[in-house]
């Protein structure tokens, strides 16, 4: 079968066009611009992909997958429909391909889908179970973000973003998890959703699709999941907590500061002491989710706990790009004030001494619109510098953080003088943490090659 993928250099859709070469179909596609390193990896995978037109249909293929940042008016849209061509979304042809009777254990939440989702499949790998996955990343313990496995079970990310243009519904609503894991519930994807009641609703349709014998994991720390709980469950429940004093199923004890060392309790039941090389309390909350969950396919605590010692964290997740002169400079995801506060909090606990001089690139659309202008300066008061890169189209004045951060703020629409002004500000000792969502112009190495000159 030759499957054509529109969108295939986005993550999600490059893991498909993975899946599908993998079951050995034919696997081409097109991209607005292909670039690094989605397109080396898809080129080294032996897939071809070239820009938007109507020209890649010619032979026609099987199947279009659709992924969702296509819309009305792309050219290859557009002659999908004029020619009638069969096509489908992402996560249906995932759900029809990879899903269907299989053991499907899905990582929901708006923080730390990716991070538990890649400890969960580390987990049943080390339990030697061969799951396939689909991450929303690269786990550093696979090299590969998508795999079909050998085993009965599959982990997957469970995105709430809507699947296509022509299917609003939520990605995750496709993939009937028979383990559920919640990790935590905010307002984000301004872009879709009008209000956080609209995404826990998505969030409670997921619920109806899992089966009576099924398990839902639940963060017992958020606040908002017992609404969408409210509204109906129909199977067994886990809770988890950080906190020690928690009437929960699972929890932790004995923690250090930083949470790079902590013991799991289960029902009582002290399960052992994880010793890792992640920080901060919400990668321990992560673990413990991954634990739970993999208890549900029949791998003990204490196994999972062994696995999560040789546990690699996901790229781009507080991944350390290089230490020069005494400098360490740091890449992370954190795109949503809640994750950035989080992210600072692990590295100021992990790092008493030196500096935090936070990089910011508010690149998401969510951020982009302003929705969380009211809590952006207050989630980066955790670092002692902060340089924001903010382009000139921006649709809000970031100018207003000022009154929370005032002179440890410096924002600036052009990233070559951010790094003029940040460069004579770092000193031996400090840790430089890069957060966005994107490439942000490669400022990672721009610092390094900096430091080095």
């Amino acid at each position: 079968m030759h499957v054509h993928i529109l969108g295939i250099c986005g993550t999600f859709m490059g893991g498909i066009a993975a899946l599908a070469r993998e079951l050995g179909h034919t696997v081409t596609g097109s991209d607005s611009n292909p670039y690094p390193p989605m397109s080396t990896q898809l080129e080294a995978q032996g897939i071809d992909v070239a820009r938007y037109s109507a020209d890649n249909l010619d032979p026609a293929p099987d199947i279009v997958v659709i992924g969702n940042a296509l819309s009305r008016g792309n050219p290859e849209v557009e002659a999908v429909l004029e020619q009638d061509l069969p096509y489908t979304s992402g996560p249906q042809w995932l759900a029809e391909h990879l899903l269907r009777g299989r053991h499907v254990l899905a990582v929901a939440g708006t923080h730390g889908k990716t991070t538990t989702s890649s400890m969960l499949a580390w987990i049943l790998e080390a339990a030697g179970l061969e799951p396939g996955f689909l991450i929303g990343g690269v786990p550093q313990n696979f090299g590969i973000t998508a795999r079909s496995g050998g085993g009965k079970y599959f982990v997957i990310e469970a995105d709430e973003y809507d699947t296509a243009f022509f299917d609003k519904r939520s990605k995750f609503i496709h993939y009937h998890p028979r383990t559920l894991v919640l990790n935590n519930l905010e307002f984000d994807h301004a872009d879709i959703f009008n209000d956080l009641d609209a995404i826990k609703q998505q969030f409670h349709f997921l619920i109806r699709t899992v089966p009576g014998s099924g398990r839902l994991v639940i963060n017992a720390d958020d606040g908002e999941l017992p609404d969408v709980l409210a509204k109906g469950c129909w199977s067994a429940q886990q809770t988890l907590s950080t906190e020690t004093d928690a009437v929960c199923d699972w929890q932790l004890v004995n923690a250090a500061a930083d949470y790079a060392s902590f013991e799991v309790v289960h029902s009582g039941t002290n399960c052992g002491r994880l010793e890792w090389d992640l920080i901060g309390a919400h990668n321990a909350a992560n673990a413990l989710a991954a634990i739970a969950a993999a208890d549900h396919a029949g791998v003990d605590p204490a196994t999972s706990i062994a696995a999560l010692q040789k546990f690699e964290n996901v790229k781009r997740r507080m991944e350390v790009r290089g230490r020069i002169n005494g400098i360490t400079v740091y890449d992370d995801f954190a795109h949503h004030p809640t994750a950035i506060a989080t992210t600072l909090d692990g590295l100021r606990r992990h790092t008493e001494d030196g500096r935090i001089i936070a990089v910011l690139e508010p690149r998401s659309n969510t951020m982009r619109m302003g929705v969380h202008k009211d809590t952006l300066g207050r989630s980066l008061n955790g670092a002692d510098e902060v340089f924001m890169f903010v382009p000139d189209d921006q649709s809000w004045d970031t100018s207003t953080l000022a009154g929370e951060l005032g002179e440890h703020l410096a924002i600036h629409n052009d990233v070559d003088a951010l790094l003029d002004e940040l460069m004579p500000a770092t000193r031996s000792g400090d840790h430089i943490l890069v957060m966005s969502n994107g490439g942000f112009a490669g400022i990672h190495d721009k610092i390094l090659q900096r430091l080095a000159d």
